[in-house]
């Protein structure tokens, strides 16, 4: 993990993010995605694979469009239309949201204040780190995620499976995973001369 090299960096996908901050989300999750193929070209789902689905994890509900993922990162469009909050799960990875619209809370382990985050902020989720966090209603934000990817399965499906028991959206979860993958192998593949 630590020689492997990357496709996206957490300051590009927040400086893209940036600069759509305080917009309508919708307007500016379109403008996101455009921004995103011109600069990670073949690294982006094609618009017919993008689909919000709903993501119930630490006890809060939003949803998620996955743009993009492989085993070591992620790209993806995530929000809440209704007030929620939870607690963010422990990954083997680091996440990094950067805010388009509403606020977001953090309350950080060991300590007894919590910080709150608006349009044009971006928060960094370190890897191993546990917070409380909380959405207001019409938060939307563009997320990355860097390091085992898998590792954070477990948390973003078990709510799904053990309490929620909505077993379709585990399984649009799952396809939507599985097709960024093979997007991911095939430009893989593409780019070492194989295909």
């Amino acid at each position: 993990m630590l020689n492997k090299q990357y496709v996206f960096s957490k300051e590009g996908v927040a400086k893209i993010a940036k600069q759509y901050a305080g917009q309508d989300h919708d307007h500016a999750f379109a403008k996101v995605i455009v921004e995103l193929r011109k600069t990670y070209p073949g690294h982006i789902l094609p618009d017919e694979d993008l689909q919000w689905v709903f993501v119930n994890a630490g006890g809060w509900m939003g949803s998620m469009c996955l743009l993009h993922a492989s085993l070591t990162e992620y790209v993806l469009l995530f929000g809440t239309a209704v007030d929620t909050g939870g607690h963010s799960g422990r990954y083997w990875a680091e996440i990094s949201d950067t805010i388009i619209s509403g606020t977001f809370r953090q309350w950080k382990e060991g300590t007894t204040k919590s910080e709150l985050f608006y349009p044009g902020d971006t928060i960094v989720h370190a890897a191993g780190e546990a917070t409380s966090v909380q959405w207001s209603s019409g938060t939307w934000m563009v997320e990355y995620g860097r390091g085992f990817i898998p590792s954070t399965l477990g948390f973003a499906l078990a709510d799904t499976i053990f309490s929620t028991q909505d077993f379709l959206t585990l399984f649009y979860t799952m396809r939507v995973y599985l097709k960024g993958m093979l997007l991911e192998a095939n430009s893989f593949l593409t780019e070492a001369g194989i295909f």
